[in-house]
């Protein structure tokens, strides 16, 4: 969840954080300049019938879908979801003919889908077992309807060899916490002689690596007694340490107990290691893995924030321990005392692939430089300019040479496109998608794209972007490696007469508002987030009215905000505020994505550091990840809009005079023109 300060956006989308491009660019090799793909501002194409439909499922929704109006609606290509709507309101009371009916018309479309899950868990909760097992599809694997399906069988006199194969598999077949439909059938498992005490324990073994003491409990209720009480007590040490566990078995399940119980404690209470890690240790022989899962949780959740004995509590991890994780914060926790040495060695401690990465093989060769290791920082960065994301760009910046960016034309278009764009789900997706049903939309897309080549999806995010679903590219694009380079798509810009015009009236670089609503909205106008943050710029109604107010903007309640004009007038005048108030554009990313506070706590842990190291030592892994992932799609943007960018390093300080070309280097120039025939 986002810690904002009258919030200007909302959480991203999980996968707006992929890479720019995940193709490396080789040693360049006459290099040619790349001009960006031409800009389109062709109107959205929307569904003539879209208010007749909209309407339709409202009516359903509500109970009141009249007659004239049902068989008006008949003739849209989408009128399978109305009738879904119908049924979903009374789908307690629904009559089984009429369910069977629903599911045989529409056999094989998404929203037969849909329907067969509501009627199940209704069915299911009403125990219309035979009912329930004629609407069953083997194709469902989510575990609660599978339990229910497993009560239907042997409801119904099924509970044969075959069924108690099924309800073991699924008793073993995940580490999660079990529904409540699940009860049921392995309380009837158990009672066959189903469930062994081995099967048990087994599960007790897997839920107490995710340190979930109630399941463990629940797993341990069909066992004798004697173990049974053991397995509580080992539940008890995860809810609370306590010395009763200095008496249990000295067994390979008692030491794994004891660290996991440890390592929990140790999350919550790093200091507790210091008492508490020897006794155990000693009482129960512990390996060096034991003392290290202890140790991680006890250095990870000390320094996330930074605290005086970090540096220690790292010391005392083995380096067996060591994930990934720990070790990006033993650098920037070197960083943040600005011990560059430090930092440096923690880097040559990572993996060779963890090390590749363009932000690790960027700061070694930054800490090269700063320890004075001159030609070795000088092939690092060559080496990390070669990708165009936020630490690539600041490499090249660092040797002065053009951002390498090597585009591939999505060759979408045409009759191809076209024959997607009639593609009955297609059509039920763009027209539910219009309709504010994304849900249902993302069905549709999902049962379209599961029959696609990779030619139809890309013309699938071509088809999406015209009807205004912009944020397909970020989801749809990227099982092959050139598509993370199909810019045009995957860099979609609307609006962009205004959001040049805001951006000029607000002294703001266009780049940044248009990645800004890249990085919130994906240019979905209709946006809005659990924190009720709503439109292109995710403007929360508080700060939205202010706002408009302030810049006399029309306020006809929150609808505005869903008017692209007024919220990116809004966002931008908010924008510039922020920027007043807090400073170069670095700092202002980070202050509304984590809130006032924990800028106002970085700004005193670390006045003047350099912005790229500030940024890095940012203690919230979202607002490093999204200060980095907004400059860097401005970059993108920029060249979108421009043709050339800013350098990222000026940028980042608000500066935009200065410019930098685009480079793609030789034998990748070569390649994407063979990847685009």
């Amino acid at each position: 969840m986002l810690r904002n300060m009258l919030p200007l956006l909302a959480a991203l989308v999980c996968c707006a954080s992929a890479p720019l491009e995940a193709q490396q660019a080789p040693a360049q090799n006459s290099p040619s300049t790349i001009k960006p793909p031409p800009l389109t501002s062709a109107p959205i194409r929307l569904d003539p019938r879209r208010d007749e439909l909209r309407a339709a499922i409202e009516a359903a929704d509500r109970g009141t879908l009249s007659t004239a109006q049902s068989e008006a609606i008949a003739t849209h290509p989408a009128a399978a979801w109305v009738e879904y709507a119908a049924l979903k309101r009374d789908i307690d009371t629904l009559p089984a003919s009429r369910g069977q009916a629903f599911l045989a018309k529409y056999k094989g479309q998404a929203v037969a889908g849909a329907f067969r899950e509501i009627w199940l868990a209704s069915l299911s909760r009403k125990q219309d077992w035979p009912t329930f097992r004629l609407a069953w599809s083997n194709d469902i694997d989510d575990l609660g309807l599978r339990c229910a399906e497993l009560d239907a069988r042997q409801a119904t006199g099924n509970a044969d060899a075959q069924w108690v194969r099924d309800a073991q598999a699924a008793w073993s077949g995940t580490a999660k916490a079990f529904p409540e439909t699940c009860d049921a059938p392995f309380a009837i498992l158990a009672s066959k002689g189903g469930l062994t005490s081995a099967m048990r324990w087994e599960r007790i073994d897997k839920v107490a690596a995710n340190w979930d003491s109630a399941s463990m409990r629940a797993a341990a209720r069909g066992l004798p007694s004697e173990e049974k009480a053991l397995a509580e007590d080992y539940a008890s040490f995860f809810d609370a340490v306590n010395d009763r566990a200095l008496g249990w078995p000295k067994t390979a399940r008692s030491r794994m107990m004891a660290s996991q119980g440890l390592a929990r404690l140790a999350k919550s209470l790093p200091m507790s290691v210091d008492t508490q890690l020897p006794k155990y240790a000693q009482a129960f022989d512990f390996t060096e893995a034991d003392r290290g899962r202890v140790l991680y949780q006890a250095a990870l959740w000390t320094v996330a924030s930074y605290e005086p004995d970090s540096a220690k509590r790292l010391a005392d991890v083995p380096a067996s321990a060591y994930d990934e994780r720990l070790h990006e914060w033993r650098v920037r926790e070197a960083m943040s005392r600005s011990d560059w040495p430090a930092a440096l060695s923690a880097i040559e401690k990572m993996g060779d692939k963890q090390r590749s990465d363009s932000r690790w093989t960027y700061f070694e060769a930054r800490l090269k430089e700063m320890t004075g290791d001159k030609a070795g920082a000088q092939a690092l960065y060559r080496q990390a300019a070669r990708k165009p994301e936020f630490h690539g760009f600041l490499a090249a910046d660092r040797i002065d040479q053009p951002y390498a960016l090597c585009p591939v034309d999505p060759q979408v278009g045409g009759a191809a496109q076209a024959q997607v764009a009639r593609d009955p789900a297609i059509v039920r997706a763009m027209a539910l998608y219009q309709v504010d049903r994304p849900g249902w939309a993302q069905r549709e897309w999902d049962d379209a794209l599961s029959r696609f080549d990779d030619m139809q999806r890309r013309n699938a995010v071509a088809v999406a972007q015209e009807n205004g679903w912009f944020d397909r590219a970020v989801f749809a694009l990227g099982k092959q490696p050139e598509e993370q380079r199909m810019y045009a798509l995957r860099f979609p810009i609307h609006h962009d007469a205004t959001i040049r015009r805001e951006a000029a009236k607000n002294g703001l670089d266009p780049a940044w508002v248009a990645a800004e609503i890249r990085a919130e909205s994906v240019f979905n106008p209709n946006a809005r987030s659990g924190a009720n943050a709503m439109g292109l710029m995710q403007i929360v109604p508080t700060t939205g009215l202010a706002t408009a107010r302030r810049i006399g903007v029309p306020w006809n309640g929150v609808q505005t905000l869903y008017d692209p004009d007024a919220n990116i007038a809004i966002g931008a005048a908010y924008l510039r505020e922020l920027y007043d108030k807090y400073g170069p554009p670095y700092m202002v990313l980070a202050g509304y994505n984590a809130g006032p506070a924990p800028l106002a706590r970085w700004q005193a842990q670390r006045p003047g550091m350099d912005p790229d190291f500030w940024i890095e030592t940012l203690s919230y892994k979202e607002t490093r990840e999204y200060v980095a992932r907004v400059l860097a799609f401005s970059v993108i943007y920029d060249w979108r809009l421009n043709g050339d960018a800013a350098p990222i390093s000026q940028r980042m300080l608000g500066k935009t005079a200065a410019r930098k070309s685009f480079e793609c280097p030789g034998p990748l120039a070569a390649a994407s023109k063979s990847e685009a025939q």
